[in-house]
């Protein structure tokens, strides 16, 4: 059984975790109950025009005899629904369902946690002190925040960047060729362990146009990106580039290789956004926990008006579930 994450509550999630419950036969979806939001989100099914019974449930096991037929959802902070009106008490629902699920994750009462789309701002306003979920989940897990990896998944291309969210300005002066491979490591034995990849290829971006042009627009690639790929050889791990960028996520490029390794943020997201948006999912390598969740924002402009497609929530539902039976497989 997976917890799912309310998000904010004014934005999309709310009703993409009722149009994920309400497709859970056709999608065939694993078990997942929503930790807290009940009037929330029995408003937002309602909004969405589905036909749907919300019911409270004190844990996880009432939970399961409960999902065939109702969506359950754990006890927990609740309020009014107001899509696309975000405030501060909205804000503390959202991190107490972000807290509870985590815990429910990390004491293993939950085969994993979905996390819902969050307002960082406003988070912040209420006294969330993290970048973001990932950071969130790594500290909650213990694990330093750059082993914690961020990989986005999609139909067509999984894809890693190394810098997250930073200012491209600083991206040059963030990279190193320690960095670049112990995040290559994890990606790795991720794609080992939960995509069931026994030996995978990784192709590593150049940072500059062309991969430096041989020094003439750049030396990252000479001077660092290079020796991380040298030393990932030497580790038994079959990377290849540094690939110019502008020809990696070209269609016969993506057959050569399991995951893309990219330098900075949009040099990751823009292809995965591009090629599947819709089915987009961000999942956090290098936790003892599973995590995922769906890779887009609040959406607050178009929340509650029934227009928020699913696609991306029922993914990685779906994903959490396949990564959580092939760990307890293992």
């Amino acid at each position: 059984m997976l917890a799912v994450t309310l998000g904010d509550p004014a934005g999309i999630a709310p009703e993409l975790a009722c149009a994920a419950w309400a497709a859970k036969d056709s999608e065939n979806l694993p078990p997942f109950a929503v930790a807290g939001g009940a009037a929330i989100l029995k408003d937002a099914g309602i909004r969405r025009g589905l036909d749907m019974p919300v019911h409270a449930v004190t844990c996880l096991a009432e939970a399961a005899d409960v999902f065939p037929e109702a969506l359950p959802v754990l006890s927990g902070p609740d309020g009014t629904y107001r899509p696309g009106e975000p405030n501060s008490d909205g804000a503390r629902i959202a991190l107490a369902s972000l807290e509870a699920g985590t815990a429910l994750a990390i004491s293993g009462e939950a085969s994993g946690v979905v996390t819902g789309p969050i307002d960082k701002a406003r988070l912040a306003e209420v006294g969330f002190a993290f970048p973001g979920q990932t950071e969130f989940l790594a500290e909650r897990c213990g694990i330093a925040a750059g082993d914690a990896v961020m990989m986005l998944a999609g139909p067509s291309l999984r894809a890693v960047p190394i810098t997250v969210h930073v200012a491209l300005l600083q991206v040059p002066t963030l990279l190193t060729a320690d960095l670049i491979c112990n995040r290559t490591r994890i990606v790795a034995e991720a794609l080992k362990r939960d995509f069931g990849i026994p030996n995978p290829r990784i192709a590593i971006a150049a940072l500059n146009p062309h991969a430096g042009e041989q020094g003439l627009m750049g030396d990252e690639e000479e001077r660092v990106i290079a020796p991380a790929i040298a030393a990932l050889h030497a580790a038994g791990i079959d990377a290849s580039g540094p690939h110019a960028a502008d020809s990696l996520f070209a269609p016969r490029a993506r057959e050569t290789y399991d995951a893309a390794i990219a330098m900075y943020h949009d040099q990751a997201l823009i292809p995965l956004k591009a090629l599947d948006f819709d089915e987009g999912v961000n999942i956090t390598l290098g936790l003892p926990v599973v995590r995922t969740s769906p890779d887009h924002g609040t959406a607050f402009g178009i929340a509650g008006k029934g227009m928020a497609d699913p696609g991306a929530m029922i993914a990685a539902i779906r994903m959490a579930g396949e990564i959580a039976a092939r760990r307890a497989a293992a």
